[in-house]
């Protein structure tokens, strides 16, 4: 049988790979990376209210019981998506669409929460706590993401992981910037296995 003409074997998708991922070294780069492997068959790791409430506790972020809904969760999505787009542009260097910015603009205009004084028993104390609405999430995290492109550093660490299954973009602040994988843990070891098991095979005898 020709071996051109035989089906590709679909990755299993593990535990692991279903896992949030907090360290793209953003917070808006750790949203775009709750879609997994971009470049095949994505992976949805934030398709549930419970998993939007275990990414909150993750990146250090508090929401109103109230703002924990399935239409939040779709606003992420195309939030995400559409910071997708103005990174992957500015790591490939091609403008990004109209409609990207747009969406992001005008989901950073909430203005983000403030810390605010509390009279406390001894004094006063500073509350920086508050749980935020829905508008406010997406506000802090698309600023988030101004403040990466507007950082001429932290726009040229941009990178895009070189594992073809995963396309994870993230910050690369190694000396040089010659990090290669968004985790040596995680697709650095996979590449370096992989390219084991082909020089084994291609060194072993032909018909063994």
């Amino acid at each position: 049988m020709d071996s051109s003409t035989e089906p590709v074997p679909r990755p299993r998708v593990t535990a692991r790979l279903r896992a949030l991922r907090f360290d793209a070294g953003s917070l808006a780069l750790n949203l775009v990376a709750t879609l997994g492997r971009r470049g095949s068959t994505p992976i949805e790791r934030l398709g549930t209210l419970d998993r939007l409430r275990e990414w909150c506790d993750g990146v250090g972020l508090r929401l109103h019981d109230e703002a924990v809904t399935d239409q939040l969760l779709t606003e992420l999505w195309t939030l995400r998506e559409a910071a997708y787009d103005v990174v992957a542009a500015v790591v490939d260097g091609r403008p990004p669409s109209d409609v990207s910015v747009a969406l992001l603009n005008d989901r950073a205009r909430p203005a983000p929460p403030q810390p605010l004084l509390i009279a406390t028993g001894t004094g006063v104390g500073v509350d920086a706590d508050r749980p935020l609405s829905g508008r406010e999430l997406q506000s802090v995290v698309v600023r988030d993401l101004i403040a990466v492109l507007g950082d001429p550093e932290r726009r040229g660490a941009l990178r895009v992981c070189d594992a073809s299954l995963c396309t994870m973009v993230y910050l690369d602040h190694t000396p040089g910037g010659r990090r290669r994988w968004c985790s040596m843990r995680l697709c650095g070891n996979s590449a370096k296995a992989a390219k084991h098991r082909e020089r084994r095979a291609a060194a072993a005898p032909a018909g063994s």
